[in-house]
């Protein structure tokens, strides 16, 4: 018994002893495939997203300084109206009756007046020849004194009477779009307590703007005058664009999160957007149309064991200002960003391909998409990075890989890009 499992156990060993000689060894032998491409220029951006509602730059919220019944509407929904254009008005019965009122008044004052005066005239004449007293002048001076101060009370009254059957009648203030009317006609109004809003009428529908509600961890990033693309959920196949005009201060606090409404104007020439849609928005932070592009997977990338038996690794650079010269060409020369924010700089190291070796340069990095990233300073159009690496068959082919569509485009008179290639080893 003792004898067999000392068999068994020489005979686990033995294999364990031959799997680990096939991974260490026969796994080694298999060929290496780097997939490497080489910095070409195209465009990089950092962005930040939220959500927003669409609304007139200005709107006019009309009311009524009168109560009444409304008799007329000159103007419903989405209807276009002129600044000083009749759009609604009252019943003016009850208040022509009170103007005609304080109409008769002011004759009857004005009469008065008239005889006041006449008596005090007389009185007047009396008085200096010494035939009445001194009082019965000043009572004749006070009655003529009355008769005046009634005519102007009266005056003021039939004034107001007039204003008030001029407010029956609604003008609209504004050259506009007729965006809510909240009256019809037989509808009473009564303007006692507080001014009733009949109309809102919208300046201009052909300048929109969006009123976005960006979080408190992304608005350190806004600025005024950053570019602005959103879609809209009527239109999914458009997009549109704007810029940020304002960043309110007020908090907007929902289910303790905290957002601050930014104000992004929205050109609306072809009048497709309308108030109230729900706006996409992405706010571009930072741009950059012509950086010095890799992928950002090779800033991952370490070579493995195995690549030293078909790769002379190299030596990594030294963190000096010489190295940076001796890797810095024209191609990698700090250029201006489309926008004046600042923009955070990181140091990362990439591989290169120099004939049969892996060389290690330290690359100065600014934005990156976990897609691209942009390189600063440390390479040029002419290396040859490496991306990853996989084993293969013996008997499989290495393949010139072709461009990723998701490569940004080369722009018109940057250098040519040379196509990302598979290094195989020898």
């Amino acid at each position: 018994m003792k004898k067999t499992f000392i068999i068994v156990l020489v005979l686990l060993v033995l294999a364990g002893g031959g799997i680990y000689w096939y991974i260490t060894y026969k796994e080694d032998e298999k060929p290496i495939a780097l997939q490497t491409a080489y910095p070409n220029y195209g465009y990089i951006s950092r962005s930040v997203t939220a959500t927003g509602t669409l609304e007139p730059v200005d709107t006019v919220t009309i009311g009524c300084q009168v109560s009444g019944t409304i008799k007329n509407i000159y103007a419903d929904f989405n209807a276009t109206v002129k600044k000083g254009q009749l759009i609604a008005d009252l019943d003016k019965s009850l208040l022509m009756a009170a103007a005609n009122q304080y109409n008769a008044n002011l004759l009857v004052a004005k009469s008065q007046l008239v005889y006041d005066k006449s008596l005090f005239d007389r009185q007047t004449l009396l008085y200096n020849a010494g035939a009445i007293s001194k009082q019965d002048y000043e009572t004749a001076e006070y009655n003529y004194n009355s008769a005046k101060a009634n005519v102007a009370s009266v005056q003021a009254q039939l004034d107001a009477a007039n204003k008030n059957l001029e407010y029956a009648s609604i003008y609209s203030p504004v050259d506009g779009v007729v965006m809510t009317r909240n009256v019809s006609i037989g509808q009473t109004v009564a303007a006692s307590f507080s001014t009733p809003t009949l109309f809102v009428i919208a300046k201009d529908i052909a300048k929109m703007q969006v009123q976005g509600a960006v979080d408190e961890a992304d608005i350190g990033n806004v600025r005024i005058g950053q570019r602005v693309s959103f879609t809209v959920d009527a239109y999914p196949d458009d997009k549109f664009s704007g810029t940020v005009q304002q960043i309110r201060l007020e908090p907007t606090v929902s289910a303790n999160v905290v957002t601050y409404t930014t104000i992004i104007n929205a050109p609306n020439e072809n009048l497709k957007l309308k108030p109230g849609m729900t706006a996409n928005i992405t706010v571009y932070t930072k741009e950059d149309s012509n950086a010095l592009l890799i992928p950002a997977k090779a800033l991952k990338f370490q070579p493995t064991p195995a690549m030293a038996r078909k790769y002379k690794i190299g030596e990594r650079l030294q963190d000096s200002s010489a190295a940076y010269r001796r890797t810095t060409g024209p191609d990698t020369l700090h250029r201006k960003k489309t926008d004046s924010s600042t923009v955070k700089r990181t140091r990362g190291f990439v591989w290169v391909i120099k004939a049969d070796s892996l060389v290690e340069k330290r690359v100065v990095i600014s934005l990156n998409d976990d897609t691209h990233a942009e390189i600063l300073y440390g390479l040029t159009t002419e290396d040859e990075v490496v991306i990853s690496a996989e084993l293969t068959t013996a008997a499989s082919k290495v393949k010139t890989t072709e461009r990723s569509p998701f490569m940004p485009a080369t722009r018109p008179g940057s250098n040519p890009v040379k196509p990302a290639t598979t290094g195989n080893s020898k």
